[in-house]
């Protein structure tokens, strides 16, 4: 029990160390948040720092999620503890003790987690969601279907109940916290990947 409680501590704690406001903070000297869309993410570090920042952060950012599963089977025998590991990843990440609680959206480290969990199905969705940002640049909603597939791919692959709770879970916290988005989506004046700023 108290291994289970320290791997999920844990990696709340690794989920806060926000890659985006670090990198900004080194490369230009800016808090991220204050510029762009005020996410401390990969695609609004792309935005502002440009590609080879973001995709580092990109590659950071499920690298969180991929060893907060490691960290949850490496100290725990219980199936539901590396589901819980990469909810408190994203938690972390969302709302990082080490940044006043203002982190990202949480899709890259949701991302490593799923993928580390559930592989196929975070694949499958993961086409899905590629295809919807080559074919309408809305990253933002090429994010939400991917976290909203995979839970879907996890019930038709027959994975266990702790892996489609956990992903139910990731879910849920994409959609909340891409609210703003959600409503720019419908309004048409959501950002497309690629864009210059205030096109």
């Amino acid at each position: 029990m108290v291994g289970d409680i320290i791997a999920v501590v844990l990696c709340y704690l690794i989920g806060s160390i926000s890659f985006s406001i670090v990198i900004a903070k080194w490369v230009k000297g800016i808090d991220i948040r204050q510029h762009g869309s005020g996410n401390a993410g990969a695609t609004n570090t792309l935005r502002i720092l440009g590609k080879g920042p973001g995709i580092v952060v990109f590659l950071l950012d499920i690298a969180k999620g991929i060893a907060a599963i490691y960290v949850g089977h490496v100290l725990s025998n219980n199936e539901w503890i590396p589901v819980l590991c990469g909810i408190a990843v994203i938690i972390g990440h969302n709302w990082p003790i080490w940044f006043r609680f203002k982190g990202g959206k949480g899709i890259a480290t949701a991302v490593g987690v799923l993928a580390s969990l559930a592989l196929v199905p975070a694949l499958c969705a993961g086409i899905v969601a590629i295809g919807c940002i080559v074919l309408t640049r809305y990253v933002s909603l090429g994010s939400l279907l991917f976290a909203a597939f995979t839970p879907i791919f996890i019930i038709l692959f027959d994975y266990s109940l702790p892996l489609l709770s956990g992903a139910l879970v990731i879910c849920a916290f994409a959609f909340i916290r891409h609210k703003t988005n959600i409503v720019k989506l419908i309004q048409g004046t959501e950002n497309k990947l690629g864009a210059k700023k205030g096109a």
